[in-house]
């Protein structure tokens, strides 16, 4: 991080997330490229085949297998993989509860904007955290969108991990993304579909520190 407080492009820095609704640890993290970072926007890059942090059951069951009745309830641990498919580039602006992602297919042709609504980032000098809310949606180049896991965000609640007024605000945060893609406000409307990253940029190496606790700097 430079003295403005900001990180060059190429910088290495991790992405992570808090556990939901304990207060706890961190239960994923990506290490990342910075591909730009200013006072209006945090854009990364997230290599194929780097190596992350993800939430599995406490029996090694991937999340997503259990049950959804049973899936926020039993207990869980942490395990590493590679990330597989193709690499995701993660736009964020300061203060925003969402991030926006865009994935490719293998040929760089362009598939689709993926919403994550989430808590706002707070940085710190190794990367940024936040907390996931479940809720998201996903945009289309045609520009047609639609929600995804709305399933998920109602068992969340139900499980404890987020309260009414908090389901509220997440629910509001998604109504204002929508408002920004009827209009193609930023980052739609940017060209970042035509972004490529740098081939001389290595993939970042997951620390064994991955889940220390940082002095947060700003937002």
């Amino acid at each position: 991080m430079t003295e403005s407080g900001r990180w060059a492009p190429g910088s290495p820095i991790l992405w992570r997330y808090r556990e939901n609704g304990s207060g706890g640890g961190y239960h994923i993290c990506r290490p990342v490229t910075v591909v730009e970072d200013t006072g209006e926007l945090l854009a990364v890059w997230m290599a194929p085949g780097t190596e992350c942090v993800r939430p599995v059951l406490a029996d090694g069951t991937p999340v997503h297998a259990e049950p959804l009745g049973t899936r926020y309830t039993k207990p869980r641990t942490v395990q590493t993989a590679r990330w597989s498919g193709t690499g995701v580039l993660k736009l964020a602006r300061p203060g925003e509860p969402w991030s926006v992602w865009l994935f490719w297919e293998r040929d760089w042709r362009f598939k689709n904007w993926y919403v994550n609504l989430e808590e706002p980032r707070a940085r710190w000098v190794g990367g940024v955290d936040s907390e996931d809310h479940f809720l998201d949606i996903s945009v289309r180049p045609d520009r047609s969108w639609r929600w995804h896991d709305e399933d998920e965000f109602t068992e969340a609640q139900r499980a404890g991990l987020m309260d009414a007024a908090q389901a509220r605000k997440v629910r509001d945060a998604g109504e204002a993304v929508i408002e920004v893609i009827h209009a193609w406000g930023r980052p739609f409307s940017d060209g970042w579909q035509s972004w490529r990253p740098d081939p001389v940029w290595p993939v970042p190496v997951l620390p064994d520190d991955w889940d220390r606790t940082p002095a947060h700097v700003s937002s």
